[in-house]
């Protein structure tokens, strides 16, 4: 995708949604984190569901630690590999509190050294709660990027290179929450909705459905 395409693509993005936000609930730095290491291999809605529960009772990384492996457990059974993320979650609270006085680092490397935390979700807390230009490439990303042209790649870590590298200085704080919406709602694996695609025109994807 040229550089002219690009900035307009961009520029679609955000007249239709100027302010883009997280679908996960959370009300401070520690709940988005825990919200995103539970989040792996679950919908939104899943862990809303869950986090409305245990966030009241464990708003803090000092509560949750005093929950318990166990505790926690109960409080996300209804996620997929809840026992595993139990654990990083129980192991993440101990490090925080140990070593960061119950906060959240803002460093990718203090973030990936935490349990269950990896280069994807280190960038969703990065740019999410505080504001870096990061791009946390997930499926929808992965799709959207390639099948539109914006920034084609083999592996996550190419397509996350070079749509920083593509994207546009006064975009790339909300490009990563643009593009998930984008791949979320319009540009679908199966069926993507291509008649109600803003950036249709620029699309270099051969098989639109329109």
């Amino acid at each position: 995708m040229k550089k002219t395409a690009i900035d307009a693509f961009y520029r679609r993005l955000q007249s239709a949604n100027p302010d883009p936000r997280t679908e996960l609930h959370y009300a401070s730095p520690f709940q988005l984190l825990i919200a995103v290491i539970l989040s792996a291999q679950a919908t939104d809605v899943g862990v809303n569901k869950a986090t409305a529960r245990l966030f009241p009772v464990a708003p803090t990384a000092h509560d949750m630690l005093s929950l318990g492996e166990e505790g926690v457990r109960e409080y996300i059974k209804t996620i997929g590999l809840y026992r595993s993320k139990a654990k990083n979650v129980i192991n993440t609270c101990r490090i925080l509190v140990e070593q960061h006085d119950g906060n959240v680092p803002d460093s990718r490397e203090a973030l990936e050294a935490l349990p269950g935390v990896g280069r994807k979700t280190a960038n969703v807390v990065l740019n999410t709660a505080f504001g870096h230009p990061t791009i946390a490439v997930d499926t929808h990303i992965f799709r959207v990027s390639n099948r539109t042209g914006l920034a084609p790649g083999k592996t996550v870590l190419e397509v996350e290179k070079k749509l920083l590298r593509v994207t546009p200085p006064p975009f790339r704080v909300n490009a990563h929450h643009w593009l998930i919406l984008h791949g979320r709602y319009v540009c679908k694996a199966r069926r993507p909705e291509c008649g109600q695609c803003l950036v249709h025109d620029l699309c270099a994807w051969r098989d639109k459905t329109v």
